[in-house]
């Protein structure tokens, strides 16, 4: 920026090239553009399988389930399981085949917003361009009144000393420059305001130096108005400008999105699949068993012939620690629970509080509403044609007739001047003439650039770009 804002003039080429570079709205387009391509990379993403991968590790303490056996155990373990799950669509009614065709075309439509707004720009650029000239005429204008002023103040004021003219001469024309001088000072600060307007196009500091090449104004090429016929021009607008791609792409991918809300009302069929394993490690200390006596059961066993024997049970006691009874190892458990699963889903929709059909009815009157929306954007643009040209063809015949009011008044002035030189005219007669001739030159300016945007502006509508 600082290199740019160095320069000493800009003409408009570079002024357009710059502001499509760096203007903020040109910025915020292009990343619009971004949004788009990534929704649309994630709706090709779709294609493709789910898989995910899954680990859970805990250690477990009181009464809990072995993870490897169900069984309720009073143990501490740790444990832990792994799984790797993955699932596909297979059919659901070309959803995802016309969700990335919708995708596809608003991304398409994005890059022609983002066209569209770098041409707005570059057309305000173009106005803000041609105001800044007009604003520099018209200090010129300004400035020449000042000089005139000073002219003829000097010389009544040496007649006044002569006592050829009276000292009210003098004051009249001292209150003249006080006027005119503060015109001036409009003028120069309209000129500053400009400068602003077209330093926040350009996204550009407002401290930063900048001054804009001033090319003659009658050289500013402009095509004949014959050729600018508005039904011609409104059918190049329409193949041309990116506003109507936009609108055409928009349409198109409501279209498919349509589709992807009315394939919501139809089956979903998926396949799945999964592996899975777990792992569970403890250590139970062992002890021997020692036989202290023995004790009756209350049962009794019949021997034959009659006899009958007390059946009695050991008595057990722990002894000394044997050792420890510790799980299997980490490959053997995982082998040995490894599993594996796979199978087909299907979806039926059957009573959705009707939001399936609902959303289809929604997308449908999307479409409806963005075909209103372009038929509109036609008309609106038929008739911003038809009232440019019109306004063209009377900025030409009003820029002719301030022509020729500005030569009269130049003459007027003219012989006024000399009248007033020889003492036969008053101060207030030769002032009016003096006020009518910059009245004139600064209508005939006005009108002028009035004329120059008009006919660019049925330039720009034939998309065919500005030129200054």
């Amino acid at each position: 920026m600082a290199r740019a804002a160095a320069q000493d003039k800009w003409d408009l080429k570079q002024c357009v090239a710059y502001a499509v570079a760096n203007n903020i709205s040109v910025k915020q387009a292009d990343l619009q553009v971004r949004f788009s391509q990534l929704a649309y990379q994630q709706a090709k993403g779709a294609q493709l399988p789910t898989v995910n991968v899954g680990v859970n590790a805990g250690y477990n303490f009181g009464l809990s389930e072995n993870p490897t056996t169900g069984t309720l155990e009073n143990q501490k373990s740790f444990n832990t399981t792994a799984g790797l799950q993955s699932g596909v669509t297979l059919f659901n009614w070309f959803a995802i085949r016309n969700d990335i065709a919708a995708n596809r075309l608003s991304v398409e439509a994005d890059k022609a917003q983002s066209t569209k707004v770098q041409n707005d720009v570059a057309l305000n650029v173009a106005v803000a361009y041609l105001q800044i000239l007009l604003a520099n005429q018209q200090v010129f204008v300004a400035n020449v009144q000042v000089q005139q002023d000073l002219s003829q103040l000097d010389l009544t004021r040496k007649k006044v000393n002569a006592g050829v003219l009276p000292e009210l001469n003098a004051a009249e024309l001292e209150a003249q420059l006080a006027s005119d001088s503060s015109s001036l000072i409009t003028a120069q600060a309209n000129v500053q305001t400009t400068l602003l307007q077209m330093k926040a196009l350009l996204n550009l500091d407002a401290a930063a130096p900048f001054a804009v090449s001033t090319p003659p104004v009658d050289l500013i090429p402009v095509e004949n108005l014959a050729d600018l016929q508005p039904e011609t021009v409104y059918q190049l607008a329409l193949s041309n400008l990116p506003q109507q791609r936009v609108n055409d792409l928009r349409i198109q991918s409501a279209r498919k999105s349509a589709e992807v809300a009315r394939a919501q009302l139809y089956p979903l069929i998926s396949a799945f699949g999964n592996l899975n394993t777990r792992f569970a490690y403890y250590r139970l200390p062992t002890y021997s068993q020692v036989v202290s006596g023995y004790q009756a059961t209350g049962l009794r066993v019949d021997a034959g012939g009659g006899s009958f024997y007390n059946v009695e049970t050991p008595i057990l006691s722990q002894g000394a620690q044997t050792g420890y009874f510790k799980s299997d190892p980490l490959y053997s458990q995982l082998s040995q629970n490894f599993g594996q699963g796979i199978g087909l889903g299907i979806q039926v929709p059957i009573l959705n509080g009707r939001r399936a059909r609902i959303g289809w009815a929604r997308a449908r009157l999307s479409v409806d509403q963005l075909q209103l929306q372009s038929d509109q954007d036609k008309m609106t643009l038929k008739q911003d044609i038809y009232r440019a040209y019109n306004d063209a063809t009377a900025s030409i015949q009003k820029y002719y007739a301030s022509k020729k009011a500005v030569a009269a008044a130049a003459k007027a002035y003219d012989f006024a001047q000399k009248r007033y030189n020889v003492n036969l005219l008053s101060t207030y007669d030769l002032l009016n003439n003096q006020n009518r001739l910059a009245r004139s030159q600064i209508e005939m300016l006005s009108a002028q650039f009035d004329y120059i945007f008009r006919m660019k502006l049925l330039e720009f509508y034939k998309g065919q770009g500005l030129k200054l």
